[in-house]
C-alpha cells in the first residue's frame, strides 16, 4: 500500500544531477532554482561565462549546490562540453532540461536565412545536440529524464513567428521521437509547453510584436500571464519519480490558451 509519505517522496528531486540550459535568466533560472531548492545538484548554463557564474553564485549563496558552465548549446562542441563538464563536476547526469531559446518576430517574407538558421540552431538543433550528448551518459545507466521546454506555439501558430513556430513544432516531434526510441532503455523524454510567462524575454517579444500584457490577459482563460515558478514546478514534477510513467507527452502550462477557441 502506498502511503502519503511515499507519494511525497516520489516528487522529490533530491540528489539528482540536473543540467538546465539557458538558466541565467527567465524560466531557465526559475527551473534551476526550483531543482536546487529541491535538493538537486544543478549545472547552470549560459553562453556568457559571467552570467552563468552570477546565476550559480546566487544559488550557492543560498546554500545550494550549483556549478556554472559557459557553452553555446547550438554547437556540437558546446553541447558535448556542457555534458562533460557536468560529469566532471558531479559524476553523472540524471536530468537534462533543454530550456535555451531565442525569440523571433518578423514577417515571413522579410525573414532572412541567417535569422531563420539562428532560431532553429538554438531552439531545435541545440536540444537535439544536448539530448544526444546527455543520452550517451544516461543510456549506460538505463536511467535519465530529458525535459524540453517548448511553447504553446509548438501546437499552434501566430503570424510573424515562422521561425519560432517551426522550431517549436520540431521540438515536439523531437520529444516524441526520442521518447519512443529511448523508453525501452530507461530514458524518459517530455515537453513542457508554457503559455505567456512574465519574463524579460516575453516583454521583449511584446515590444517587437506590438501586443501587450492586457492582450494576453484577455485571450487567456485564466486571465493573466504565468509566473516563472508555475513553469518550474511542473518541470520539477516531470523530472521526479512521480512522473515515472510519463514520456513522449506534451504538458501544456498555458492558463487554458490552447483549449480556448474563442476571440
Amino acid at each position: 500500500m502506498t502511503t502519503a509519505d511515499d507519494k511525497h517522496d516520489r516528487t522529490s528531486v533530491a540528489g539528482l544531477v540536473a543540467i538546465v540550459t539557458g538558466s541565467s535568466s527567465g524560466i531557465g533560472k526559475a527551473i534551476a532554482a526550483r531543482l536546487a531548492m529541491g535538493g538537486a545538484r544543478v549545472v547552470v548554463n549560459s553562453r556568457d561565462a559571467g552570467r552563468a557564474q552570477e546565476a550559480a553564485d546566487e544559488l550557492t549563496a543560498e546554500g545550494h549546490d550549483a556549478h556554472p558552465v559557459a557553452a553555446d548549446v547550438s554547437r556540437p562542441e558546446g553541447a558535448t562540453g556542457l555534458v562533460e563538464a557536468a560529469v566532471d563536476a558531479y559524476g553523472r547526469v540524471d536530468v537534462l532540461v533543454n530550456n535555451a531559446g531565442v525569440p523571433s518576430v518578423r514577417p515571413a517574407e522579410e525573414l532572412s536565412l541567417e535569422d531563420w538558421s539562428s532560431v532553429l540552431a538554438t531552439n531545435l538543433t541545440g536540444p537535439f545536440l544536448c539530448a544526444q550528448a546527455a543520452a550517451r551518459v544516461m543510456l549506460p545507466r538505463s536511467s535519465g529524464v530529458i525535459v524540453n521546454v517548448s511553447s504553446i506555439l509548438g501546437s499552434t501558430a501566430i503570424p510573424g513567428r515562422t521561425a519560432y513556430v517551426t522550431a517549436k513544432h520540431g521540438l515536439e516531434g523531437l520529444t516524441r521521437s526520442l521518447a519512443v526510441e529511448w523508453a525501452p532503455r530507461g530514458i524518459r523524454v517530455v515537453s513542457v509547453s508554457p503559455g505567456y510567462v512574465a519574463t524579460p524575454l516575453v516583454t521583449q517579444t511584446m515590444q517587437r510584436g506590438g501586443f501587450s500584457a492586457e492582450d494576453i490577459n484577455r485571450r487567456t482563460p485564466l486571465g493573466r500571464l504565468a509566473d516563472p515558478d508555475e513553469i518550474s514546478d511542473v518541470v520539477a514534477w516531470v523530472a521526479s519519480p512521480a512522473a515515472s510513467y510519463v514520456t513522449g507527452s506534451q504538458v501544456a502550462v498555458d492558463g487554458g490558451w490552447l483549449a480556448y477557441g474563442g476571440w
